[in-house]
């Protein structure tokens, strides 16, 4: 599988990237087995770059993930994880609905301390039974998450201490690239003027539904020689599904102006007899601010018909054909 450089880390990751959310039970329960033939199927593909996180399913997608790679090649593959939240024992409390199902016995805590970095890095590496993390980003940071007076609260901490102890990690050896992992532009663009970032995990913001809001960051990092790795080239859902009824966007039912732009998206690429979930997957690729695609799936059928995509032949006219439905901008047709 082709790869591409991380910024200037000296980083090589592959175009496609396994995220590690599904193996950590979101939305429904995935066996041991099942996880670790998804992931055995993905490093079969070629793939080499793996995304997990402390969230994902409370430790248990971090327990897998490290499970799979502790005996591979420490120099053959990257993986990246996240801090900002610190898992503590429930022991009784009721745990928080958090979206994943049957999960370790640990609630989250947002922690975007200097202390709380260092901790959860320290955790994370006993978690994966990994000796090193290559990409760490600092997770959920933003209004998107928090709203604007918890993000009034966080932001500071973060910027004056989480992001100073991911800096000296980076600085000792410990990571190789820092950056955030979030679902919104504007936080990424602050963070910027806080600190020089390698990479960032942007989920949902440039896909083939929506650009406009990412561009800004696509050309900053291209000034600053930093990466975007997309995530969420579905919009949760329905640019894979199509505007079927109940698909989802954003985590939610999707509403009908959204549905009304997908379904005149998967018109333009049913004249050219291209499915639109790979158009979808294969649209960011096209810019050179980004260096992988970040595909979280949770079983080896949806990740074949996943990487199927990358072989779908895509015809120019195809996307000057969005130009002129008025739906992609000119500037961001793929060369």
């Amino acid at each position: 599988m082709a790869k591409r450089p991380l910024g200037r880390t000296g980083l090589d990751v592959t175009e496609i990237s396994f995220g590690g959310a599904s193996i950590g039970n979101l939305y429904r329960a995935v066996s041991n087995e099942v996880a670790h033939e998804t992931l055995q199927a993905a490093w079969d593909a070629g793939i080499r770059f793996f995304d997990t996180a402390p969230r994902y399913g409370h430790g248990l997608s971090e327990r897998r993930l490290g499970d799979f790679l502790r005996d591979k090649p420490r120099d053959s593959y990257v993986i990246s994880t996240k801090v900002g939240r610190i898992l503590t024992p429930l022991r009784g409390r009721v745990m928080g609905d958090y979206g994943f199902v049957d999960v370790l016995p640990f609630e989250q805590e947002y922690d975007y301390s200097y202390d709380g970095i260092m901790r959860s890095h320290e955790a994370s590496l006993h978690r994966l039974g990994l000796d090193r993390i290559d990409v760490l980003y600092m997770h959920d940071i933003g209004v998107d998450t928090h709203g604007v007076e918890k993000n009034a609260e966080y932001f500071p901490v973060a910027m004056s201490g989480g992001l100073k102890a991911m800096q000296e990690l980076r600085s000792a050896g410990d990571v190789k690239a820092i950056g955030l992992g979030v679902n919104e532009v504007e936080v990424c663009l602050q963070a910027l003027e806080h600190a020089d970032l390698d990479a960032f995990l942007l989920a949902g913001r440039f896909t083939l539904l929506e650009q406009e809001g990412a561009l800004p960051l696509l050309k900053t990092c291209l000034e600053r020689g930093a990466s975007i790795v997309v995530g969420g080239v579905f919009n949760s859902g329905i640019l894979a599904t199509g505007p079927v009824p109940g698909a989802h966007y954003n985590y939610a039912e999707a509403p009908p102006a959204i549905v009304d732009r997908v379904r005149r998206l998967e018109a333009v690429c049913a004249r050219h007899g291209v499915p639109l979930a790979a158009a979808a997957q294969r649209f960011p690729l096209s810019h050179p601010a980004v260096a992988s695609v970040l595909l979280g799936v949770a079983s080896t059928r949806n990740l074949e018909r996943n990487l199927a995509a990358q072989d779908v032949v895509i015809p120019a006219a195809l996307w000057t054909d969005l130009v002129a439905e008025g739906l992609l901008a000119a500037s961001l047709i793929p060369a």
